[in-house]
């Protein structure tokens, strides 16, 4: 099972994998692990990451980035149409009414979802880790920022399946940085000990989060999150941007927003100038060769100008961190250090700002880049029954507060209950009971629209059917699970129907004695609701705790809960004066796909995956004519100069040219089988020259070889003649056998050897390496059982082989482990004699 954390993030993406030493960042084909956030489309395929990132102002209409913020928003969004200002591509509105790109692909203009092209990048990610994984990827831990809202979360989800994977969790950006810290620490206070207060703060290409942690040993507690959704490193480039147009357009009398080409090399510049100063306080020059009309263009900036430029935008860096401490209700003395990640955190004036709100040092301890897809990858491994993880509890929380809304029987009467306050911990589950003679609905939507950055509060209505009166007329009461899920997404999970039993004898609802009603301001108001308590008597936000299976997905034990203790209540409900009837539930969420949808990407992204291998194939093997053009033409001057005539050396020239051509002119986009073709026709003519090279450089050796092998077998025979001891035991009639194989062998060589001699280097050989090998490998088998077959073994007595081996030595049938060594490494000594001798 495959263990990857991804860090989608809005500019550069990375991937870390659990391993058995760890965890990896890991690289893609371009040996490096930050993967660009591109993709762009052409004609015939799309390239994404580094190679996107190239084109992006090439072929600016069409190559797609910065669209992470545009996920699970409407096209009117607000928010959509000041990033349309900034985007040199296309937006369109999908049927849906959702944002969509408009760009050229297969030469016709095509839309595409931000799921789609989120499962565009998704699904490069995961060919990169397959490729350093060598086995196929499918379960993952994705992150996203802790303010994206449910519609946005979800939007994630459908990319993450038209990608092909299984997202196990989303992960908010700043609590994957804090199991990345805490896991590793030892020196974590116990959990009976005051816990230790980690801020960790994360601004990065467009966001800017903040979060406040209490850690113990194994256990991981976000205390509050705080964040501005519009502030990160893209921000400080447009001010260097803004900056620089209104210089160029004094200096030079140009424009530089009205041309998007130009533009887009500015931000280019800007960026890696604002790098540089973060390393540098001197003046730096900014350079730009034919930016506009053919025009060079120059000017300087130093860091005390950026900061005079940027002092807008530093001072928004203190709000949030002021703000999540009073969320945590903690003081700067309470905390025991601040971490930092994000590229724009290198800002040199970011971290003063930080030092200077704390009042002490910060860490930078962690890799500002990795440390988002690093704790993805350990949650990820946590998750994974493939890897013992050290036990540790991660307790997340809801970043905005949460009310449901439902209709009383009572003339345009409503009822609210805040169901989770902002902080509260996730993930999480409540019961809420109601007394209903009939369907309902809820209404889920945010409490405070000022505090979510997305201009819809809602987050959906659920139906809850199937409900009756009771057969004496009475309400029914209709228990409802409400849960914030591993994903941060709210839903309703669950409903049922306590249905009373008529049986005899005394009858009393027990259960509804542990729980605290919410009642309208009229007693006689049939729709009532309840919400169970944890502990009982608390206000109406303080539900039932039920994490059963969202706490195990954090790997935390928990202790049996309130819900555990109803559903005990309720199967004794059942069992005596009444039981419990689920209920089926309608969803209807806000900015939702529908499966069909979902699956019409998913098709779609497999015909463009399908393109993609089959334009590859093609490209490869028109690569492959213009390498053996290019090699063949190369050698035909060096190595095989001696092996082709005159003629057929300038026949097979202009060939080669003729081919070279015509790959740049009519052949420069054919179908992949007429490259094929066109290869296989270009070694018709090289691969005999080829054959002739290659069997004059290694027939030497061959023939060498097999006459080795020869003289060798000779030697042997000689000795047997000559009634050599070691070789007395041999079988005349087989010896005899060898001795004219080798004559024959002898002779089939020295012919072939002949008749090669008398042809020149241009002509086809006579004898192949192939066949002097295979005539080698005979000779092997033919001879050698025969005159390297050990003696026969004799039994001896043991006085007598004793007193044999104290006079004489060993005798010549001694049996024993000697012997046989003694035949082998005499064997191996002849043949080693044989080869000097040849030599």
């Amino acid at each position: 099972m495959s263990v990857v954390g991804i860090d989608l993030g809005f500019l550069n993406c990375y991937i870390a994998v659990a391993r058995s030493g760890g965890i990896e960042t890991i690289a893609n084909e371009y040996s490096d692990r930050c993967t660009p956030a591109c993709i762009s489309l052409g004609s015939r395929t799309r390239a994404i990451g580094n190679a996107a990132k190239s084109q992006i102002v090439t072929n600016v209409r069409n190559t797609i980035h910065g669209f992470k913020k545009l996920h699970g928003r409407s096209f009117d969004d607000p928010v959509v149409q000041t990033e349309r200002i900034r985007l040199p591509y296309e937006l369109q509105k999908m049927p849906n009414g959702s944002a969509g790109v408009k760009v050229r692909y297969l030469e016709e203009e095509r839309p595409f979802a931000i799921e789609q092209v989120s499962g565009m990048l998704l699904a490069k990610l995961k060919e990169i880790a397959e490729n350093a994984l060598k086995k196929p990827v499918a379960d993952c831990v994705i992150s996203v920022p802790s303010f994206f809202t449910d519609a946005e979360r979800r939007s994630v989800l459908a990319a993450a399946q038209v990608a092909g994977l299984n997202c196990l969790r989303l992960m908010n950006e700043t609590t994957a940085v804090a199991l990345a810290y805490g896991i590793y620490k030892q020196d974590l206070p116990s959990l009976d000990e005051k816990p230790r207060n980690v801020v960790f703060i994360d601004m990065g290409h467009s966001a800017y989060q903040v979060s406040v942690c209490a850690f113990n040993k194994g256990k991981l507690k976000v205390l509050a999150t705080t964040f501005d959704p519009y502030l990160g490193g893209r921000n400080f480039d447009e001010a260097l941007v803004d900056y620089f147009c209104d210089e160029f357009k004094t200096k030079y009398k140009i424009n530089v927003k009205e041309n998007s080409r130009a533009l887009l090399r500015l931000y280019q510049e800007c960026e890696k100038l604002k790098k540089l100063m973060s390393a540098n306080a001197s003046d730096l020059p900014l350079n730009i060769e034919c930016f506009m009309n053919d025009l060079d263009v120059s000017s300087k900036m130093n860091r005390a100008q950026y900061e005079q430029l940027c002092a807008s935008l530093l001072a928004r860096v203190e709000p949030p961190l002021k703000a999540v401490m009073e969320q945590a209700n903690l003081q700067r003395e309470d905390i025991s250090s601040i971490e930092i990640v994000g590229g724009t955190t290198r800002i040199p004036a970011v971290k003063e700002q930080i030092t200077k709100f704390f009042l002490k040092d910060i860490s930078t301890t962690l890799n500002a880049d990795e440390a988002v897809a690093r704790g993805c990858a350990l949650q990820c491994a946590i998750l994974s029954p493939a890897f013992k993880v050290r036990e540790f509890s991660i307790t997340d929380i809801v970043p905005y507060s949460v009310t449901l809304r439902w209709k009383t029987s009572f003339e345009d009467g409503t009822g609210e209950c805040e169901v989770f306050c902002k902080n509260h911990p996730a993930p999480f589950s409540k019961v809420i009971t109601f007394h209903k003679k009939e369907p309902f609905e809820l209404e889920a939507f945010y409490t405070d629209l000022f505090e979510v950055p997305y201009p819809d509060p809602r987050i959906g209505i659920f139906t809850i059917q199937n409900v009756f009166p009771q057969s004496d007329g009475d309400n029914s009461k209709v228990k409802v699970k409400v849960r914030v899920n591993v994903h941060g997404i709210f839903s309703v999970a669950s409903a049922s129907v306590i249905e009373k039993q008529n049986l005899e004898g005394d009858y009393s609802d027990a259960s509804m004695e542990t729980e605290t009603s919410f009642k309208s301001e009229n007693k006689d108001d049939v729709d009532k609701m309840q919400v169970d308590q944890e502990e009982g008597g608390h206000q109406k936000c303080h539900a039932e705790h039920t994490p059963e299976e969202e706490i195990d997905h954090t790997g935390a034990k928990t202790k049996p809960t309130p819900s555990d203790k109803q559903d005990q209540l309720n199967q004794t409900i059942k069992k005596g004066k009444a039981k419990s009837i689920d209920l089926p539930i309608h969803s209807s969420l806000c900015r939702q796909l529908g499966q069909d949808l979902i699956n019409s990407y998913i098709e779609n992204e497999g015909k463009m995956l399908m393109q993609d291998k089959l334009e590859k194939e093609r490209n490869d093997a028109k690569n492959a004519v213009e390498e053996y053009v290019y090699d063949f033409r190369d050698r035909l001057g060096t190595v095989y100069e001696n092996f082709i005539t005159p003629e057929d050396m300038n026949k097979l020239s202009a060939i080669l040219e003729y081919t070279e051509n015509w790959l740049y002119e009519e052949g420069d986009d054919q179908p992949k089988q007429v490259y094929v073709d066109k290869l296989q026709e270009l070694k018709k003519y090289g691969q005999p020259i080829q054959v002739r090279y290659m069997e004059h450089e290694e027939r030497p050796k061959a023939l060498n070889d097999l006459g080795k092998k020869i003289q060798l077998v000779m030697k042997v025979i000689e000795a047997y003649r000559s009634k050599v001891e070691r070789y007395d035991h041999l079988d005349p009639a087989e010896v005899e056998k060898v001795e004219k194989y080798i004559s024959d062998a002898m002779s089939w060589l020295n012919s072939k050897m002949n008749a090669q001699n008398k042809l020149s280097l241009t002509q086809d050989p006579v004898v192949r390496v192939a066949e002097i090998v295979a005539k080698s490998k005979e000779l092997d088998e033919f001879c050698n059982p025969i005159i390297y077959k050990p003696k026969p073994e004799i039994e001896v007595a043991e006085d007598k082989a004793k007193a044999n081996s104290e006079h004489n030595g060993p005798m010549d049938g001694q049996s024993g482990p000697e012997t046989k060594p003694d035949i082998k490494d005499s064997s191996q000594h002849t043949k080693s004699s044989g080869e000097m001798e040849m030599d």
